[in-house]
């Protein structure tokens, strides 16, 4: 059995391509991990609900909730409630959904 010049680089050649391959295939999933880590802990700051015991004015009571306004003017969903529209009680309310409100409407 004999072989050329040829057929031995080609071997060669065979053998670093799939190691280029396998390096390239560790870099790329590597880069989509750290991309994920990134926007998973992003999204856990950003989500994350900042709640604080606040007296709300009930507006309205729907099937998802009772419809407050808070003292500083905001409209927010606390929940199921026992209360007639009109009347003050306490709730916990959402300050990263205030924040957001009044980045929409920076009039307030």
């Amino acid at each position: 059995m004999w072989f050329s010049c040829s057929n031995v680089m080609s071997m060669g050649n065979n053998r670093s391509a799939k190691k280029s391959g396998k390096n390239s295939t560790l870099i790329i999933a590597g880069v989509i991990a750290l991309g994920a880590g990134l926007l998973f802990a992003y999204l856990m700051f950003y989500t994350a609900p900042v709640e604080k015991m606040e007296i709300v004015k009930i507006i309205a009571v729907t099937n998802d909730g009772c419809i407050a306004e808070t003292m500083d003017g905001y409209a927010v969903n606390i929940g199921d409630c026992n209360a007639e529209p009109g009347q003050r009680v306490s709730a916990l309310v959402d300050q990263k959904t205030k924040e957001r409100a009044a980045l929409m409407n920076p009039t307030n």
